[in-house]
């Protein structure tokens, strides 16, 4: 089976019916879909942690809390131990963790995927384009600081703008109202008119409890974990904002074509 952009007709945005509109927005999550960065996450967090005397394996991160911001997983965690979560040890948590992960990206920069400012460049001419990352707005500033979109985005909403985290939708409704600010009703953008890009099933689950569509990538989780998004590619790399549109328009004619089946690109 060919993908979108090689097989098939695309489809005008403009031709295409959903029930509250058409796209007209693209909402990004930010580590794991434009920064490779999950991993150092990781690691800076798992010490933390463990200076606080609290294990998160590998397995648990990418199994249960991945796309939850550090606060929830703290309390979670605390809350397994102690039975209670202490608010003012969440915050030695997360500021040790903040500590840490400056220190690692002072030496080791964070890249940004293959495709990633490709794809943000091309949906920029299109479309009103917004972040909401359960990270710290620091990091992702640095992260595209320098970088071809780092004045891409209208909008980035991050663990500072939002005490509740991923899979809760507020996240993603607060990115929605801040792309709506100061806009006459005519320009304002309803939750349907919300294309998400997500890499976790936690922002998955977000993202469609807004009212939102969900395209997801696997970049971190395999393709077959990822069937509750409207449709799944393996990265941005792997897509157009135009490809991404009209996989969302077969979705939704009934035609449930499968990134899954998507050839590789050396089949």
């Amino acid at each position: 089976m060919q993908r979108p952009e090689q097989g098939l007709p695309l489809v005008p945005v403009s031709k295409l019916t959903y029930s509250a509109g058409v796209i007209v927005a693209m909402v990004f999550d930010f580590n794991g879909v434009i920064a490779d960065d999950e991993t150092p996450h990781l690691l800076c967090f798992q010490q933390a942690l463990a200076e606080a005397r609290l294990t998160l394996t590998k397995h648990d991160y990418y199994g249960a809390y991945l796309g939850m911001d550090e606060r929830t997983c703290a309390r979670l965690l605390l809350e397994q131990r102690d039975g209670v979560s202490d608010e003012a040890q969440v915050l030695r948590i997360t500021e040790r963790k903040a500590d840490l992960f400056r220190a690692h990206t002072a030496h080791h920069r964070p890249p940004l995927f293959v495709g990633a400012t490709d794809f943000v460049l091309a949906a920029k001419a299109r479309y009103r384009l917004a972040i909401a990352s359960g990270g710290r707005r620091s990091q992702i500033e640095d992260a595209l600081s320098g970088s071809a979109i780092e004045h891409a985005f209208e909008v980035i909403v991050t663990a500072e703008d939002c005490p509740i985290g991923k899979p809760d939708p507020a996240i993603y409704l607060t990115a929605c109202d801040r792309l709506n600010a100061n806009r006459g009703s005519a320009q304002r953008i309803t939750p349907s008119q919300c294309l998400v890009i997500e890499d976790s099933l936690a922002g998955i689950r977000a993202a469609k409890a807004a009212g939102m569509r969900v395209l997801a990538v696997s970049t971190t989780y395999p393709l077959e974990m990822l069937t509750e998004a409207n449709y799944v590619f393996r990265g941005l790399h792997d897509m157009t904002p135009q490809a991404a549109i009209d996989a969302l328009a077969l979705t939704r004619s009934g035609r449930r074509l499968s990134a899954l089946s998507t050839p590789s690109k050396d089949e």
